[in-house]
């Protein structure tokens, strides 16, 4: 069944009910609900849409469809419930693998909550052994899968490029030095799900790893854990590293 069908809005919505109650009770579900169809439905507005298409400088010039302005509302909806797709701004991204200190063609890349895929083909200009982009909704995958093979630059490093349709809270990490990158794609309980999942999996395979965390709404989350050490950023992201 597709990811992105009635049947796992209704999965993401109970969960999302769920970690709501846990957090503030039974009775402090209800305004956040409404704030989050509220907000749906003022996206939704024409003008909204249009604002929406101002990332598409980066499409014209790769002749790729990374935009959010095109995303149905299905998926819009469905992003309430986990991260609203918005994709990276190419400068920044740049900036972001500048801070990182390594040796790019000894680590994997891995993008979770990665959408259309714009991160994964930005990342492919540095030599990374290997890119993973890890999308939930079916429709972004769609398109991820669609952008990987039609991009095509004299200037990439790295064609080993790979679109996973999964839950990230699920995903299971390579076993190889990593640098994993995040746009505040979780909600914090899942956040945690998937701190937890990396921390077992550094238990039982010990090697390099670096989070390049964008909009580091809750990156208080990651400095909880004792496996990881803050080595910078700014206001637009964090850096850690495992320690």
């Amino acid at each position: 069944m597709s990811p992105s069908s009635p049947q796992q809005f209704w999965r993401a919505l109970r969960g999302w009910w769920r970690e709501q109650a846990r957090e503030k009770g039974a009775g402090g579900t209800t305004s956040p609900l409404i704030r989050n169809l509220w907000a749906f439905v003022r996206e939704s507005t024409p003008e909204r849409r249009r604002q929406r298409y101002g990332d598409m400088e980066y499409d014209w010039e790769h002749r790729v469809n990374t935009t959010s302005g095109t995303v149905d509302w299905r998926a819009r909806l469905l992003g309430l419930f986990h991260s609203p797709y918005q994709p990276t701004d190419p400068a920044l991204f740049q900036e972001m693998m500048a801070s990182l200190p390594i040796e790019f063609d000894h680590f994997t890349f891995v993008d979770l909550g990665s959408g259309k895929g714009r991160t994964l083909l930005m990342a492919s200009e540095y030599p990374f052994r290997r890119i993973v982009g890890v999308e939930l909704i079916a429709e972004l995958h769609r398109a991820a899968e669609e952008n990987i093979r039609v991009y095509r630059r004299l200037t990439q490093r790295c064609v080993q490029i790979e679109a996973v349709c999964a839950d990230a809270c699920e995903f299971v990490f390579p076993e190889t030095p990593l640098v994993l990158y995040l746009f505040n794609p979780l909600p914090e309980a899942g956040l945690r799900r998937v701190l937890r999942n990396l921390e077992q999996s550094l238990e039982q395979s010990p090697r390099p790893v670096w989070i390049v965390y964008h909009n580091p709404a809750m990156d208080s989350v990651l400095a909880t854990s004792r496996a990881l050490g803050s080595t910078g950023g700014t206001e637009q992201y964090s850096v850690f590293k495992n320690l």
